[in-house]
């Protein structure tokens, strides 16, 4: 008997060990669970007291500090034309209440902004789970950023991540590059600078995320289809050998050089031991040792790919000068003066930093020190390379200017451990300036093999490939391996394709619209789903098919609907796109007033008489179909919302009814003044919430309400999903995110 009930007895031992371990994670609170984890490293001490990063006496601060949990910092989108009433909303609502409110006899700190980060948009708090979860009021908070963070307008990020893309100096025209992307908040920052003018549904500009890791790349996905933007593009390659990509120009083909590149590049982490609380223990300084090459290779390869005048920012989370100072000296001796460290120290007001250092030596693991290279035995040269030096000759050292490096250190600001450079390109590649200027044209791109070297091409054409021993030609490239989905084809249509005339004729889309940069995900069969992707982005694709793994690209804007047909256009709008669909349509819309939008979020169904006299008369007017339901401020009611808001509709035979997913609903419900709060078991709780009468209906089966609506309306179900996700912006309206 004793033996039959020993599995039941161990996991009865698994589940209080599991309840056990919960506790003690939301007693520390965020970042905690690891207490059988000592924060004690003799050797990361020892290391860093030796290389002086901290200044004088204030070491055991520092120790101190990264022993204590993260911050939770948050970031509100800032591209969205509503980010200002999300912030209105947090300092006037849920910070207001958090700020008077006790738990257990203690009073809570209020969430308190980043002050170097532009307009309020950061914030961070040391509220933990377990406070979290004792009052409604938090509860409440937390509900709000869970959501806001689904729909795309709150980031959860690290504060000292946010730092590289701010420093970017991004323009919406500008081609951008993020080579070591994943799992994307970075990303994200950088498309939301795109589109700071959401009047430019179109941006000329574009942001090209890549990571070597395809499963990490359906994080990018996730974290990009959230902002439905037309100018994004997840890639599949090593950072350090990423390909040369083509595009037309002025009916040539040009090499595509980008006008910004993020270079995050891999790193030993141990800026990040807040949070990453393995590292205390895992950490050596052979971590180091192993990713100084590494980190080399990727950032030549981006300052390859740069064009001239071009900013690169190069960041690592971790403190150590092998990763950091070191290979950017590197990177500026192999450069010969083509690379320039920008000083970057006035772009942040109010973000403390260490100038980068001078002088550093170079710890094994087991403790040995050495001073410069000459003292490396012939035995260690694979591990220890001439480049993890500081260069010998002073005048040299001195141009280089490593000062206008910048160290995070964790005490100064209570953040992680972080490093950043700023580098600027002046003059092509010394490696590419090596071929002789030629008046002649050169041969057409794709007549070229990668790897040739044509002793008449001018130094424009062939820059972005790393030198070989021979001739300063770039070495002959392995073929590509894919791994990982095979993904769906990208197909353009064309501007005469079938599909076009009633949907143009339904919409009345305007002269202007850009049929040519509609796409789908299928060569043969019905269409189901139609994307969009900006013109820029569209060149790119076509010209590079066979260079680039593609994982994901466009925003969708249609959704084919069989029931449609017999209304004249069998695609409906989607959501996702439609900001980006919006100013070519010109027809199917119907404005809108504040209590309009809190009808038509909170109840199923509601008959067209349930609309305001104005929206009902116009809605009298509209025939069955797709339709755009539109808010316009009006500048003088300053209680309502002062941003214009699109949602997606259908107008039925008596009833009109909004297409948009859960989170983006209840998204819009809190810009109206509806207070949204359920409580564990997802119902409403009345005695904290103040919803309107009729609006439990909606909310409480919201899940059910909308996956109702997927059934309804797209009878034939979602394009299949076998080779990987849907493209970015894809996620089904008719179904919770």
């Amino acid at each position: 008997m004793g033996r039959k009930n020993r599995p039941r007895q161990r996991a009865q031992q698994n589940r209080d060990g599991r309840a056990e371990g919960k506790r003690s994670r939301d007693d520390a609170g965020w970042g905690a669970g690891y207490s059988e984890i000592i924060k004690e490293n003799k050797l990361f001490e020892h290391y860093y007291t030796e290389l002086k990063i901290v200044p004088e006496g204030e070491f055991e601060e520092f120790m101190q500090a990264m022993r204590e949990p993260l911050p939770a910092t948050m970031r509100i989108t800032g591209y969205k034309s509503h980010a200002k009433e999300i912030l209105h909303t947090l300092k006037e609502k849920y910070f207001k209440e958090v700020q008077d409110l006790e738990v257990d006899g203690q009073k809570i700190e209020a969430p308190q902004p980043l002050s170097w980060y532009p307009d309020e948009l950061a914030w961070h708090t040391n509220l933990s789970r377990k406070i979290l979860r004792k009052s409604p009021l938090l509860e409440k908070f937390h509900q709000f950023l869970v959501s806001e963070t689904e729909s795309g307008n709150i980031s959860r990020q690290e504060a000292v991540s946010m730092i590289p893309p701010l420093l970017m100096k991004i323009e919406p025209q500008h081609k951008i590059l993020d080579m070591c992307a994943a799992p994307g908040s970075k990303t994200a920052q950088l498309i939301e600078m795109l589109h700071s003018d959401m009047d430019i549904p179109f941006p000329e500009g574009f942001v090209i995320a890549n990571d070597v890791d395809n499963k990490r790349c359906y994080l990018l996905v996730h974290q990009a289809k959230r902002l439905n933007s037309p100018c994004i593009m997840v890639v599949n390659h090593d950072a350090s050998s990423i390909p040369r990509l083509y595009f037309d120009q002025d009916g040539k083909k040009d090499i595509l050089f980008y006008d910004r590149i993020l270079c995050d590049v891999p790193c030993s982490g141990d800026g990040t031991m807040r949070k990453n609380i393995d590292v205390w223990k895992k950490w050596t300084t052979s971590n180091s040792l192993q990713l100084h090459g590494l980190q080399i290779r990727i950032a030549v390869r981006g300052v390859e790919q740069l064009a001239v005048g071009g900013r690169m920012v190069y960041s690592t989370c971790s403190l150590n000068p092998i990763e950091d100072e070191a290979v950017i000296a590197a990177l500026l001796e192999k450069s010969e003066g083509a690379l320039e460290l920008a000083d970057a120290s006035a772009d942040l007001p109010g973000l403390k930093y260490m100038p980068g250092i001078t002088s550093w030596k170079v710890m094994t693991k087991e403790g040995q020190w050495f001073s410069d290279w000459s003292e490396v035995l012939k035995s260690r040269h694979t591990q220890i390379r001439p480049t993890m030096f500081p260069p010998t000759d002073p005048e040299k050292l001195a141009s280089m200017k490593l000062e206008r490096c910048m160290r995070i250190l964790p005490h100064h600001q209570n953040t992680g451990g972080f490093f950043v450079a700023v580098l600027v390109k002046k003059a092509p590649m010394p490696w590419n300036r090596r071929y002789p200027k030629s008046t002649e044209v050169l041969a057409p791109a794709e007549e070229l093999q990668m790897g040739e070297c044509p002793a008449d091409a001018p130094v424009e054409a062939v820059e972005g490939e790393s030198p070989c021993s021979v001739c300063s030609s770039p070495p002959p490239p392995k073929k590509m391996k894919l791994f990982g989905f095979k993904e769906d084809p990208f197909v353009f249509l064309t501007e005469d394709d079938p599909i076009f005339p009633p949907v143009q004729a339904f919409y009345d889309l305007s002269p202007d619209f850009p049929k040519l940069n509609v796409l789908t995900r299928t060569h043969e069969g019905k269409k189901r789903h139609l994307y969009m992707v900006s013109k820029e982005l569209r060149n790119v694709l076509l010209n590079n098919s066979e260079r680039m793994k593609v994982i994901n690209t466009g925003v969708k804007i249609w959704s084919r609907n069989t029931d449609g047909e017999q209304f004249g256009c069998a695609f409906r709008l989607a959501q996702e796109g439609v900001y980006t669909l919006c100013p070519y349509i010109r027809a199917r819309i119907l404005n809108i007033s504040v209590e309009d939008v809190k009808v038509l979020l909170t109840q199923e169904n509601p008959f067209l008489s349930k609309l305001g006299d104005d929206a009902h008369n116009q809605a009298k007017k509209l025939g069955m179909g797709s339709i755009v339901l539109r808010y316009l401020p009006d500048p003088k009611d300053l209680n309502a919302p002062q941003c214009p808001i699109d949602l997606c509709g259908w107008r039925g035979k008596t009833s009109i009814r909004a297409f948009v997913p859960r989170n983006e609903r209840l998204h819009y419900l809190r810009m109206v003044g509806v207070e949204v709060f359920c409580d564990k078991q997802g119902k409403r709780n009345d005695g904290s919430t103040e919803i309107p009468e009729g609006s439990a209906e909606g909310l409480s089966q919201e899940a059910d309400l909308l996956e109702q609506e997927g059934e309804e309306m797209e009878q034939n179900g979602s394009e299949s999903n076998a080779n990987g996700p849907e493209p970015i912006g894809s996620t089904c309206d008719g179904s919770a995110s």
